[in-house]
């Protein structure tokens, strides 16, 4: 056994949350790569909104995902997500940071990703998980995971379990993965 990468690991948690038809979001659409897993994850009988405030982003996306029906691309910020998202979803994902290859300068914001994840846990059905892949290392990075962290860290413990899973051996600030999972409601 080796111990999976951040990333890799991020995929086998989607893979045990997300089923044929359901529904989920990428609150980052990047350049696509989580967009197309989801898609393939949930199949023609899904749905997965993916959000992003960069054309260019919405364009790299648009070009992975082109065959795939259920996609719907949204040109908007994720503190956004409950005007476009009316269902429960199974799963959200986020890479927060900057657009790989892209503008360094235009980075999720702790205010408006901390507005999306709180969205995104009030959609999330009984068992589904909020995933945040955390990377940190860029200008602004430490305020919004600061922020991040405060929020997860204070969830309560009887409607959520919250996971970090993180390398702690390595340098230069290597992202992280958040894991929330909302918990059934006892009757």
């Amino acid at each position: 056994m080796t111990l999976e990468r951040v990333l890799p690991f991020t995929k086998s948690l989607l893979e045990e949350a997300v089923s044929p038809g359901d529904c989920v979001i990428d609150g980052t659409a990047g350049n696509g790569h989580d967009t197309l897993f989801l898609a393939e994850l949930t199949g023609p009988s899904g749905k997965v909104f993916a959000f992003d405030i960069q054309q260019e982003a919405i364009k790299a996306t648009s070009e992975k995902v082109r065959g795939y029906q259920h996609v719907e691309l949204v040109h908007d910020s994720h503190a956004k997500i409950q005007e476009y998202v009316k269902e429960s979803v199974s799963a959200a994902v986020f890479n927060l940071g900057y657009l790989p290859k892209g503008d360094h300068s235009i980075i999720t914001k702790a205010q408006s990703t901390l507005t999306a994840l709180q969205q995104c846990l009030d959609l999330l059905k009984a068992n589904g998980l909020l995933l945040v892949v955390v990377y940190s290392g860029h200008e602004g990075g430490s305020d919004e995971r600061d922020a991040v962290m405060e929020f997860v860290s204070t969830l309560p413990q009887k409607s959520f379990d919250v996971l970090k899973y993180e390398f702690i051996n390595q340098k230069h600030s290597p992202p992280f993965l958040l894991a929330v999972e909302k918990k059934k409601h006892k009757n």
